[in-house]
């Protein structure tokens, strides 16, 4: 699947982002302004297009997953917000757009990351899954979210900046960090579409490639990158000691890292009895991407 194939995908996704955000004319507006400005500014929806893609992988319709996608999604949102603060990052740029706090301020920004991460559980709550799919969903979206995922990477990370790592504990640390939102799509686009055992295993291993390659390639495009194209800043990552592949292994090992995942994503996918042209794409999409 090209690229331009995923434009029906993102403006799905892009159409329910808007329609679950609350009315930015009701009150209290700045919250909801605040929410708006951290979703509807463009990114990748690179979440919401594994869920698409795994579905359709294993036969599910779009509709059966949008509420997955846009969950997702707004759990990304939520973390970026609270990322940028000034007691994490201290970005002031995020997709080319101020962040949520300096458009804002600090209080907003911490109430909009928290009001979208309570939206996403309401939003997967609400999908056209029978009940034990949504609580397995909902349960996925929850580890992912919380100290086995996303929450506890972020905690190693903010131990790991200005101390030596070993790689083993740099991979574990974006294997939370960065994998396990990216993992989660993956899974809940499984789950929409009924994977088997044997499929949810490839996809899996599909997946844990995917979210290392990705961060690998993060760490090489702050070195390589500019804020221009990037949408954020660039170089923040040696500015702040922070522990990342080029760092620990160099750049070239770093590309040479991220060309055994890239290997190790279409042997998982070669082994998985659908179609997954388009989870190949997003594929080389991680991998060779330029912001």
């Amino acid at each position: 699947m090209a690229e331009p194939e995923f434009a029906p995908w993102r403006a799905r996704a892009e159409a329910s982002l808007a329609r679950v955000l609350p009315d930015p004319a009701a009150s209290p507006q700045r919250l909801h302004a605040a929410m708006r400005h951290g979703v509807l500014n463009g990114g990748k929806r690179m979440r919401p297009l594994l869920v698409y893609a795994t579905g359709a992988a294993l036969g599910a319709p779009d509709a059966a997953l949008d509420a997955a996608a846009t969950a997702v999604e707004l759990i990304h949102c939520y973390s970026l917000i609270h990322d940028d603060l000034p007691a994490m990052d201290d970005d002031a740029l995020r997709r080319g757009q101020p962040t949520v706090h300096v458009a804002f301020d600090e209080a907003t920004a911490i109430l909009a990351g928290d009001a979208l991460q309570a939206l996403a559980f309401d939003t997967l709550a609400a999908a056209p899954q029978p009940p034990e799919c949504r609580i397995a969903m909902l349960a996925e979206l929850a580890r992912a979210s919380g100290v086995a995922g996303m929450c506890g990477g972020q905690a190693l990370d903010i131990d790991a900046t200005g101390n030596a790592i070993a790689l083993a504990d740099l991979e574990r640390l974006h294997s939370l960090k960065t994998g396990a939102l990216l993992r989660c799509a993956v899974r809940l686009g499984a789950l929409a579409g009924n994977a088997n055992r044997g499929q949810s295993a490839q996809l899996d291993r599909y997946a844990e490639a995917l979210g290392l390659a990705f961060q690998i390639r993060d760490d090489l495009l702050d070195i390589e990158g500019d804020a221009a194209s990037l949408g954020k800043t660039a170089g923040k990552d040696a500015a702040q000691a922070k522990a990342t592949f080029p760092a620990l292994l160099g750049v070239e090992a770093s590309r040479a890292r991220l060309a055994e995942l890239s290997a190790a994503m279409r042997t998982a996918l070669e082994a998985l009895d659908a179609d997954t042209r388009a989870l190949e794409a997003l594929a080389r999409q991680v991998v060779e991407r330029t912001h």
